[in-house]
């Protein structure tokens, strides 16, 4: 099978599923452990790493804004961080709509097209379409996906690696 651009649009949705099922598996252990769903959005593999919540934050926002960014379209609007688990699963569902509606056509050609981007506030960086999609935003959801697993297999979820397969292969 070929790969281009597109082909990405295909993989950040299969991330995206697999993140909703995750978080419902863990979701489920914290309801049946007594842990409030604030509680459990604020679970940390450690005391310095990020929690739940924003791991889930930034799988939806780099799913939808990434293949943006790389068919040159409006930026999807980041999603808020104090969210419930409604919400997250809401925000997965849309992003994975979002991604439903692009199309082949809108990444033709653009794998070497330069885009500048600012990595928090300090670095820019300029480097092909291809580059951002492929290493850059696909390496950083699969970290996301894979922190938010530890985090709810660390607090006892009942999951493991069938469940990173749940978007399919």
């Amino acid at each position: 099978m070929p790969v281009n651009l597109f082909t990405f649009v295909g993989l950040f949705d299969r991330l995206l599923t697999t993140t909703a099922h995750i978080l419902e598996k863990g979701a489920a252990h914290a309801a049946a452990t007594g842990v409030s769903e604030a509680e459990m959005l604020a679970w940390r593999l450690v005391d310095d790493m990020q929690p739940l919540a924003f791991q889930i934050r930034v799988v939806c926002n780099f799913a939808r804004q990434w293949p943006a960014r790389a068919a040159d379209l409006p930026i999807p609007a980041e999603i808020g961080a104090d969210l419930s688990l409604a919400d997250f699963q809401s925000e997965i569902a849309g992003a994975k709509t979002y991604l439903a509606s692009l199309t082949a056509a809108q990444f033709a050609g653009r794998d070497e097209v330069p885009l500048t981007h600012t990595l928090g506030t300090e670095m820019t960086l300029t480097l092909p379409c291809g580059q951002w999609l492929t290493v850059f935003a696909a390496t950083n959801l699969y970290f996301h996906v894979s922190t938010a697993y530890g985090i709810l297999r660390a607090h006892g979820a009942p999951i493991g690696k069938p469940d990173l397969f749940a978007g399919g292969v």
